[in-house]
């Protein structure tokens, strides 16, 4: 994000001139400061020292930069600082554009971390009926929000296909009716992928993602598959979607396929066999994302789980190493880093629901499981599917679109998650790019506002954040990082 050029005027800030702004100490000895328009600046502990006292003379350069950014109270352009806040926040204003439709609870994979509580392939007892599915995307037509995406998940949603089918054909019929944009996305393990189906997909632009945990020996081991082999699935059909993409067609759209890392205790120090899988496979980027104490792997944690200090080197080496290879012209991103660096670069809010604040609990996402039920998010399904039904916001089949956004728990996940109610959250120097979870906070500290000082996701988001302002310091590396969220 670029500030104005504040005009000169003379004089030191002093103390009482200072506007209010968060900072933080970090390793290299250098201090981090950050104010509510998202504007950053690092400064030594001399120059902080200098600043913090009303000690820094307006003739300096310094000061000129950390004026222009708003960090001097009386030569705040309010008109620039209103602008910055106003588009980072802008997302306020438009309503919940992802729905997750939730096709069936069965799976035929066993995941060691698993989230979705899912059931074994047999039966349909947990199948959602095309009648619930097109009243969900009814539902999701509601909604405030210009652009819609309706995901289609599970379980493994490709087991109830005739009903994921009818939904694709449907929500595209009503979005043209409604002349709405609607995108659509499935998330499938890939394992009951056919020639058939893909195509099915692909004519109906239908984006696909699926989970890629590395090499064979990791994959399979974290993505367990009795009766088949999950990364050989995985990878040829994330190559069958590559190859469609590449050849563009006017009669409909294309899109690359997406894969998800999840991090185990099992994927710690491999970080560069995994990112050279993605390479290996043409993937345009990598998601890293740490385990979350949900579903089988709140269970199984002491088996597959791992410190935030942990994850942080990890994430850090894989940061180190991607960089090392986009210097040598292999072009892969890491796609949280971007979603972190559209924000402190760009000012601009990325769309990723788990970051922002309050987070995207109903007035970003709504998730419908497979009877109607309405859910504030994916997560908050999950603590239903256990029994408590703390997030549920109403049903598909009973309940108004108003009813739903004004429901109690609509209203407390968006009361938890603003930082500015959050003690520690609200002073740190990461918050105007940060966001806190409800439904984490409820499973790991029984309360949905939590406590921060000893919230993992905390200590984890800390830990991403640290190093990714540590490479921004670097001449070379902000270059690469700059160039992944340059417009």
């Amino acid at each position: 994000m670029t500030p104005k050029t504040a005009a000169k005027k003379s004089g030191k800030p002093g103390k009482a001139g200072l506007p209010y702004f968060t900072f933080r100490r970090m390793a290299d000895g250098s201090v981090l400061l950050s104010n509510d328009a998202g504007f950053t600046a690092a400064v030594s502990k001399k120059e902080f020292a200098r600043f913090s006292s009303g000690q820094l003379g307006s003739g300096e350069p310094l000061y000129g930069e950390l004026a222009a950014k708003g960090f001097v109270r009386e030569m705040t352009d309010f008109e620039n600082y209103a602008a910055a806040c106003s588009k980072k926040n802008a997302f306020l204003n438009s309503g919940p554009g992802l729905h997750i439709l939730v096709m069936t609870l069965r799976c035929n994979h066993k995941c060691l971390y698993c989230q979705s509580s899912a059931l074994g392939a047999a039966g349909g007892r947990t199948d959602m009926s095309r009648a619930v599915a097109r009243k969900s995307v009814d539902f999701a037509l509601k909604s405030t929000n210009p652009g819609i995406t309706i995901e289609f998940q599970g379980g493994e949603p490709l087991l109830n296909w005739d009903t994921l089918k009818d939904s694709v054909l449907y929500a595209r019929r009503r979005g043209k009716e409604l002349a709405r944009e609607v995108r659509l996305a499935l998330v499938s393990n890939f394992s009951l992928m056919t020639e058939e189906k893909a195509r099915f997909l692909v004519e109906n632009e239908v984006s696909v993602c699926t989970s890629l945990d590395g090499p064979a020996d990791l994959h399979n081991k974290n993505r367990i598959f009795t009766v088949g082999n999950s990364y050989a699935d995985t990878v040829k059909w994330l190559k069958y979607f590559s190859a469609r993409a590449a050849k563009q067609v006017p009669e409909y759209k294309t899109f690359n396929p997406s894969a998800l890392l999840t991090v185990s205790k099992y994927s710690l120090g491999r970080e560069k066999n995994i990112v050279d899988e993605y390479v290996r496979l043409g993937l345009a980027d990598i998601f890293v994302r740490p385990l979350a104490p949900i579903g089988f792997a709140k269970n199984l944690w002491p088996k597959i789980g791992y410190s935030a200090e942990e994850f942080a080197r990890f994430y850090r080496n894989t940061l180190d190493y991607i960089l090392k290879l986009n210097a040598a012209g292999k072009k892969i991103k890491e796609r949280h880093a971007v979603i972190m660096l559209e924000k402190i670069v760009n000012g601009g809010d990325p769309g990723y629901l788990d970051m922002r604040c309050p987070c995207g609990a109903a007035i970003g996402q709504v998730a419908y499981n497979y009877n109607g039920d309405l859910y504030s998010c994916d997560e908050g399904r999950m603590v239903g599917w256990e029994g408590d039904d703390l997030f549920k916001i109403g049903n598909v089949l009973k309940d108004s679109y108003r009813k739903v956004m004004l429901a109690p728990a609509s209203r407390a996940c968006a009361a938890a998650s603003n930082l500015e109610s959050q003690p520690q959250c609200s002073r740190c120097v990461y918050k105007p790019y940060c966001g806190v979870c409800p439904v984490y906070n409820y499973e790991t500290q029984g309360s949905l506002w939590g406590d921060m000082p000893a919230s993992g996701r905390c200590a984890l988001s800390m830990g991403m954040f640290d190093a990714l302002f540590g490479l921004l310091k670097k001449p070379a590396s902000a270059k690469i990082l700059k160039g992944w969220v340059q417009k």
